[in-house]
């Protein structure tokens, strides 16, 4: 009897394991299957979205570009002890990764209240760029402040061909002409070269670079009497005018013709509006292109409404304003100004880490979102220090910066003649095709 119960018990028992890893057998295939179905749901919303956007930017490029390099060090010296820095916090302390786990899931910076009703006030969104390429002066990702000082409601959009220049008004686009700079071919192609007599050099007196300004008011308050959230200015000698001339002055001491256009729209347009600032840059630009036909370096020059705390760098014991790179999405070949924007990002990060504060991107629901970009690959725009920074801290980071534009311009120089010379040597020769000819016959 014993042993009949004994052997009743032990087949319930067997049953009962059978069925539980029946049931645990069936729940893996669902995971399984539910796995499967949301990438595959996953690759086809990326698919779409990728179809769909009008500005392709990956959203897993932002995270990625607001990430510094020493968030990969990081990750690494967590398997690799000897890879880990002592001399500072880590990425992954509580200090950091809880803002950054934060915004992550609720798309508000804790750093930044504004955002948190960013989503629900019109408007206040319109301030959102996407980071394209880090700048180590700027760790936390913070965006470019813009300020629009023109109250007046938005108009109808039109055609930025639209806006014709008041033919009462005297040309304010005559390029800005080097005294004391000589023609010739720089030796070697190297920036920066001298004649004989000790004299910078321009290459055949030609003119490739345009720098302009989209918002030439722009002003800082230490240029100024009177401090202001938006400081302005008409005077070129008090406003970001001021900021281009130095870059020019630079450009051409590196033997890079240039022409500065000091184009004034709020002081000579009829009826101005500020809301269509790029479209009267725009038919400056196009008039200068239309003078010189070598020009193919399209610089606007801004300067950023932050605070000198958030606009300011120091090397050395010396201050540098920072500066961000602006790149428009409404432009369809806008990777193409992106690469321009990267290299200039790459080499100031690699001589004067610090004074970027990276490459950011808008769309059209963010600004402009085209910035006069489609006119030239080559064209961006550099906002300059904020409305606080000196003119000596303006200078060091124009020159440098300059410095670094002039070093890219070399660079793209020589492939291009080392382009042309590969042309030149492949193509078949008037001889060759006579013999072959022959050959033929």
């Amino acid at each position: 009897m014993n042993n009949r119960k004994f052997r009743i018990w032990n087949i319930a028992k067997l049953k009962r394991n059978l069925l539980e890893g029946l049931s645990m057998g069936r729940t893996l295939v669902l995971l399984m299957l539910g796995s499967f179905l949301f990438f595959i749901l996953l690759g086809l919303g990326g698919m779409a979205e990728k179809g769909l956007n009008t500005s392709p930017v990956s959203s897993m490029k932002g995270l990625a570009a607001s990430l510094s390099s020493r968030f990969f060090v990081d990750m690494i010296g967590m398997e690799m002890p000897q890879m880990a820095l002592e001399k500072e916090t880590s990425t992954f302390s509580a200090e950091k990764m809880t803002p950054f786990v934060f915004e992550l899931l609720t798309s508000v910076n804790p750093r930044d209240p504004k955002s948190l009703l960013a989503g629900e006030v019109p408007g206040m969104k319109t301030n959102q760029p996407v980071q394209l390429s880090n700048g180590s002066g700027n760790e936390q990702g913070e965006a470019p402040a813009d300020y629009r000082p023109d109250p007046t409601p938005l108009e109808p959009e039109e055609s930025p061909d639209d806006v014709k220049p008041d033919e009462s008004t005297p040309d304010e686009t005559t390029p800005e002409e080097s005294t004391n700079t000589p023609a010739g071919p720089p030796s070697e192609g190297k920036p920066g070269s001298t004649s004989k007599d000790g004299k910078t050099e321009t290459p055949s007196g030609k003119k490739n670079v345009l720098i302009y300004h989209s918002h030439p008011q722009e002003s800082f308050n230490p240029l100024l009497e009177k401090p202001s959230s938006n400081p302005g200015s008409s005077s070129p000698n008090k406003n970001i005018m001021l900021v281009g001339s130095m870059v020019a002055k630079r450009l051409e001491a590196k033997g890079i013709g240039t022409v500065h256009d000091k184009s004034d729209y709020q002081s000579t347009v009829p009826n101005y509006n500020w809301n269509y600032s790029y479209k009267y840059s725009r038919q400056a630009v196009k008039e200068a292109l239309a003078q010189n036909e070598d020009l193919t370096y399209l610089i606007d020059i801004h300067r950023d409404s932050q605070r000198h705390g958030k606009t300011t760098t120091t090397i050395n014991g010396v201050n540098y304003a920072q500066v961000y790179f602006i790149i428009g999405h409404a432009n369809q070949n806008w990777r193409k100004n992106e690469e321009f924007a990267s290299k200039i990002n790459q080499l100031l990060e690699k001589s004067y880490p610090g004074v970027s504060r990276g490459v950011w991107g808008k769309s059209a629901d963010q600004g402009n979102g085209e910035y006069n970009q489609s006119l030239s690959p080559n064209s961006i725009l550099i906002e300059i220090g904020g409305i606080d920074n000196t003119k000596d801290e303006l200078k060091r980071t124009a020159n440098l910066l300059a410095d670094m534009i002039a070093e890219v311009y070399w660079q793209d120089q020589k492939a291009q003649k080392a382009s042309v010379m590969n042309k030149t040597k492949n193509k078949p020769t008037d001889q060759t095709k006579t013999v072959d000819i022959q050959k033929t016959s």
